[in-house]
């Protein structure tokens, strides 16, 4: 499931949190906290867990045996006399009590539970991946929210200095040191920050409605807050070849399209079990009094019966092509979980390992150098030898410096989380 199948249906959590949380203008929360309550809360999970009562239910359904059947019945009954005169058990009608009993022959009853077994193991583990998948994006939702703070935190750091600048160049406008055109240049970009100030609220705003709503907690959207740090800058170990195939073989998603290849292989067996013929067998007791009889009596029998079906117009070819097509439907998917989960796990692989060299280049290299530049153009403008120009240029790249650095950390973060989601082993509840 994508990240927007989830934000849409989280919409429709209807589970909130206590009115107690309502109190507190902000809720520290930690990333472990957060996926605590998608697991508790997340209506997607919620879902997916009631299904696999449904396969349980349809387990239980497939090991019950035919049942028999009673059948009783009358025949013979005089239309002018009603049988004649007496108590009804020595009247001259025909009754007839009988049992019949389905006998399955072919292991149809085993082949079934079988089948919805082996289904429930697919619904377990598609019950597993769903968690995998949400654990994913409330991390990314967690990152983004933190990113949003540090964004907001960042605008007002920069609004407060361009106020403090342009109170100061108004202030040696008014000495005769500066031209009143350059005054304008930094009202401008004083606005500017303003501007971005207001941008970074609406975009922290989001992120906290975003998460809330994943997690289920409409009463928290304007104060979550994360606390935690960023991820530390570790690369992911390589991947041995045996190891990479154990990953794949072993994550929910291929472990489902495998159960669900063992399911069609059961249904094929099944459709094949359906030329084996079934046996009905019955046994009857009749009554028919005939008095005065001395050769019958009281006209009491008993019988027996079996009954086989001929297969002489149908001989289920349509059910046993209709078997065979879902197998090869389930080999197919299988193919295509495995295919789908070698890339995403090599592509989380090489997006980690170039998101770490970013942030290690913004980090080492260019964050320090345009400090080092926007201080030495405040020095040399104080000092006279630059213009109010060369220092606004400094101050702007710092910012889209320290943006940039924000990014490939929040990168870096992201494709931690999808690694960690990628080659995640996560054991099934039974």
């Amino acid at each position: 499931m994508k990240r927007s199948f989830f934000l849409l249906t989280a919409m429709f959590t209807t589970t909130f949190a206590s009115s107690t949380f309502a109190q507190d203008p902000s809720w520290p929360l930690t990333m472990l906290e957060a996926q605590s309550l998608a697991r508790e809360r997340n209506y997607d999970l919620k879902l997916a867990r009631i299904a696999i009562d449904s396969a349980r239910a349809n387990v239980q359904i497939a090991g019950a045996a035919p049942n028999p059947s009673l059948t009783i019945s009358t025949n013979s009954i005089n239309t002018t006399n009603g049988g004649g005169s007496g108590h009804l058990w020595n009247r001259s009608i025909d009754s007839i009590a009988r049992i019949d009993q389905l006998i399955e022959r072919g292991g149809k009853r085993e082949l079934r539970q079988e089948n919805a077994q082996t289904l429930l193991q697919a619904v377990q583990s598609d019950v597993v991946d769903t968690e995998r998948q949400l654990r994913l994006i409330v991390a990314q939702a967690y990152i983004d929210l933190k990113a949003a703070q540090e964004k907001r935190a960042a605008a007002n750091e920069t609004s407060r200095l361009m106020e403090s600048m342009l109170t100061a160049a108004q202030l040696r406008k008014s000495a005769g040191d500066i031209a009143g055109s350059d005054v304008e240049r930094v009202r401008v970009d004083a606005l500017r920050s303003q501007n971005e100030v207001e941008s970074a609220k609406g975009e922290l705003a989001t992120a906290r409605r975003v998460l809330a709503l994943i997690l289920g907690l409409s009463e928290r959207m304007d104060s979550l807050e994360a606390v935690d740090p960023w991820a530390d800058l570790i690369g992911p170990e390589p991947l041995s070849e045996s190891r990479f195939k154990d990953i794949i073989e072993q994550r929910p998603d291929v472990r489902a399209a495998v159960a669900r290849v063992d399911a069609a292989d059961a249904g094929n067996r099944l459709a094949q079990s359906l030329r084996t013929r079934d046996v009905s067998v019955g046994m009857q007791y009749e009554h028919f009094p005939q008095p005065g009889d001395p050769i019958h009596g009281n006209g009491s029998s008993v019988g027996f019966s079996v009954q086989v079906p001929l297969f002489v117009r149908y001989y289920y070819n349509g059910e046993i092509i209709a078997a065979q097509a879902a197998r090869t439907a389930a080999d197919q998917s299988l193919m295509r979980a495995r295919a789908i989960a070698e890339s995403e796990i090599s592509t989380a692989w090489s997006t980690l390992s170039s998101a770490a060299e970013r942030v290690r280049r913004n980090r080492d290299q260019l964050l320090l150098a345009a400090e080092k530049a926007a201080n030495a153009a405040e020095f040399a403008y104080k000092n006279g030898a630059v213009g109010i120009m060369d220092v606004l240029d400094a101050r702007r790249t710092l910012r889209a410096t320290r943006l940039d650095a924000l990014a490939a950390q929040v990168e870096f973060s992201k494709a931690s989380a999808a690694w960690q989601a990628a080659t995640a082993i996560i054991q099934e509840s039974r």
